[in-house]
């Protein structure tokens, strides 16, 4: 946090205070770590008791648990600004940025005005224009550097109204992702009176564009536990005392349809289905639950809510309301995934029209211009792209210009004009305009194609399969130099996810293919829990069957071992968010393997997970304590509880943001704590503290500080030539 009040340093050096407890050890590494109490804490849950020895660490409120993360940051920068080769990382970055044309990002077209975020070679984070027609002038709205004096700002959102006269801008600070509201005039390119803080974003404007939806929060206070119970959609008439906003869904609105107070629930309007109004219960659950009711009632006072769907319909991964007509896609039957369609009037889905059968690819997303519904179905590798004529009941595949991952994105939905980007591991993003009724391709009038050096041409992609510890064949990508040999001693770095049903689609990473350049052999392992291979993949990964995530991982990491990629001195892994519980149980399992690993932003302590502010709503997706089975689940993915002292363990070094909304920095750090105290290899165990960041941040210069001294710290460990730490 930029506001953040900074503590001497010599402050910060006076031990925690409290009650006589024990410290851990220093004796046995070189590495002189903040001293770390240790309590006798613990909770019996169906009979079983778990010693949580870092439950102290939890309280931000606490003033010693400040000044443990603030110490553990300063020993952290200081060892990553001895690490050579890390300036050059971010040098690197900065230069391949400042050689590639501006990036556009979100367009929207309401009348005949186009809104987006544009972020010019070299600038930190994107700002906000508009043109009259597509290829009019283009004319700056907002710019989020200067707007605050001395505050780097993010724009997480702009919402056109419907006659183009109005913009919401939805800004917020240090990554931290509580938005503050805001309306511009457009034609005067000033803010009105409105402004709405804190909030989680907006859901779109009203018809007669005198009023827009936003989802409110009771506080900004990311660390605190409640701080994202029982949240709201209220209803903003533009010109009015934000304090008279009228709860339009909530449980407190509707307590009838006892809306969990994890979830978020959101009301919203469609442009292609006006005779009704939407409302859905939000959290991490994949299968939707969506209620709507005549349009009529909008101003009613209280909207006699109809279910349109329910977790039992199974419908996932899209839901798209044309008039009448309503498309989602479904696993019901399909294990990778179809699309079916019902009437509004009277939604069933068991007996819904299928629109498109299942196929032996996955079908990912959809989407919808004036005529057509767009299916983009994934082998893994490449996309296909297929469009369904609304008015002839017929389907087509588009012929892309080339293989790779396709991004559509319909400009509006009174046109069939879109935007297609199509990528892979090593061709980056390159955006088409797509004509949907002629089937024509052009260049696009927004990101012209980007610009790299021959090295990053010149990089090899092998996608093989890995047998896993139960026979389960594991895709994994593996990505390297030209040239290289297969000797056994080359630097990898391999990094997983498996949660939510995400898949691991190739992109273009400058990232990491500025490693590869470096002849880092970079490996990404499909694990079980995305969905590369259906649902079916996903459920594999779930829950009790959470450990596949881990295992699969390590049975990665054997495959490039044993195939001489490189070994186990040579190898880092690393896993961001819900990865935290991949790379921690992957770590604490087989220590052997990896030299060294990243837990950026990570679930590292499972089974306290649903006690932070976001944890109640991943509820659907990892388990709770409250369920006998699943707390034992949520105990075998959590990587603290598995740390053992006396351990030789990899250097590893734990992210965390401190603005982080997501996976509050509390679970990293208790995992570092733990790390610190029990391993017995004398490698590094790191605890970096971003002040400026959340659970990501758009700003480039914080991104490329925040990854730079992650990939240099694995790499020094790894022994890569250009990285060693300086005396």
């Amino acid at each position: 946090m930029r506001n953040i009040i900074f503590i001497l340093f010599i402050y910060l050096l006076i031990g925690c205070n409290g009650q006589k407890n024990k410290s851990n050890s220093e004796s046995s590494s070189k590495w002189t770590y903040p001293l770390t109490r240790i309590v006798d804490s613990s909770n019996t849950y169906w009979g079983v008791t778990y010693k949580d020895p870092y439950r102290w660490l939890e309280n931000f409120k606490d003033s010693s648990v400040v000044k443990w993360f603030k110490k553990q940051a300063i020993l952290t920068d200081s060892v990553m600004n001895r690490i050579t080769g890390r300036n050059e990382l971010r040098a690197e970055w900065k230069k391949l940025d400042n050689l590639q044309p501006p990036v556009y990002t979100f367009p929207d077209k309401e009348k005949n005005r186009y809104f987006y975020q544009k972020r010019a070679p070299g600038e930190k984070v994107s700002k906000v224009y508009f043109r009259e027609g597509m290829n009019g002038e283009e004319i700056l709205l907002f710019d989020p550097l200067n707007y605050i004096k001395g505050k780097t700002l993010s724009v997480q959102q702009i919402i056109g109204s419907y006659d183009g006269k109005k913009l919401i801008i939805s800004y917020s600070e240090g990554g931290a992702e509580v938005s503050t509201i805001k309306v511009m005039d457009v034609d005067t390119k000033s803010f009105l009176p409105d402004s709405i803080y804190p909030a989680a974003g907006a859901n779109g404007w009203t018809f007669d564009d005198k009023a827009f939806m936003y989802i409110w929060l009771k506080t900004a206070d990311n660390k605190d536990p409640s701080a994202r119970l029982n949240t709201k959609t209220k209803l903003h008439k533009i010109g009015s005392d934000t304090k008279n906003d009228l709860d339009f869904f909530s449980n407190a609105s509707y307590p009838d349809l006892k809306i969990d107070p994890s979830v978020y629930p959101s009301a919203f309007l469609s442009r292609d289905s006006r005779d009704y109004i939407f409302a859905v219960e939000g959290s991490v659950q994949n299968e939707l639950k969506i209620y709507y009711a005549p349009i009529s009632q909008f101003s009613s006072g209280k909207i006699a809510w109809k279910s349109l769907c329910t977790p039992a319909d199974k419908l996932v991964r899209g839901i798209i309301p044309v008039g009448d007509k309503v498309f989602a896609i479904t696993y019901n039957g399909a294990k990778n995934y179809k699309l079916l369609m019902s009437d509004m009037k009277k939604p069933d889905w068991k007996d819904a029209k299928t629109i498109s059968s299942e196929k032996s690819t996955t079908l990912e997303s959809i989407i919808n211009s004036k005529d057509f519904i767009f299916m983009t179905y994934s082998d893994g590798i490449n996309q296909l792209l297929f469009k369904y004529d609304m008015n002839k009941g017929t389907t087509s595949e588009v012929k892309l210009p080339f293989n790779g991952i396709a991004n559509i994105n319909c400009l509006d939905t009174k046109t069939n004009n879109c935007l297609v980007g199509i990528t892979s591991w090593t061709k980056p993003y390159t955006e088409f305009f797509y004509d949907a009724t002629t089937d024509e391709f052009s260049p696009s009038p927004f990101n012209k194609p980007p610009v790299y050096p021959d090295e990053y041409k010149n990089l090899l992609v092998e996608e093989v399969t890995v047998r896993g510890n139960d026979s389960v064949m594991i895709p994994l990508t593996i990505i390297y130099k030209s040239g290289l040999k297969k000797e056994g001693n080359n630097v990898c770095f391999m990094d997983g996810y498996g949660a939510y049903g995400i898949s691991n689609l190739p992109y273009f990473s400058v990232m990491h293919n500025s490693l590869a350049v470096r002849g880092v052999v970079i490996a990404i392992a499909h694990v079980r829990g995305g969905s590369e291979k259906g649902e079916t993949w996903y459920r594999a990964g779930f829950k009790t069957t959470k450990p596949n995530t881990w295992k699969d991982f390590i049975s990665c990491a054997e495959y490039l071992i044993a195939n001489k990629y490189t070994s186990p001195d040579r190898l880092s892994g690393s896993g961001t968010s819900a990865g935290g519980i991949l790379i921690s149980r992957a770590v604490t399992e087989r220590p052997d393997l990896f030299a060294a690993a990243i837990c950026n932003v990570g679930c590292a302590n499972a089974m306290r997970l649903e006690f932070s502010s976001n944890g109640p709503v991943n509820i659907p997706e990892f388990g709770t304590i409250k369920d006998s089975v699943e707390c034992k689940a949520l105990y075998e993915m959590d990587g603290m509880q598995h740390v053992v002292k006396g351990t030789k363990y990899p250097a590893v070094i734990c992210v965390g943001g401190w603005n982080d909304p997501r996976v509050v920095a509390w679970q990293p750090g208790k995992y570092a704590a733990a790390l610190q105290n029990a391993s017995s290899s004398g490698k590094p165990v790191f605890m970096k503290v971003n002040y400026d960041n959340g659970h990501f941040t758009e700003d480039r210069d914080v991104t490329y500080a925040n990854f730079a001294d992650q990939f240099a710290f694995v790499l020094w460990q790894c022994g890569h030539p250009d990285f060693h730490l300086k005396n």
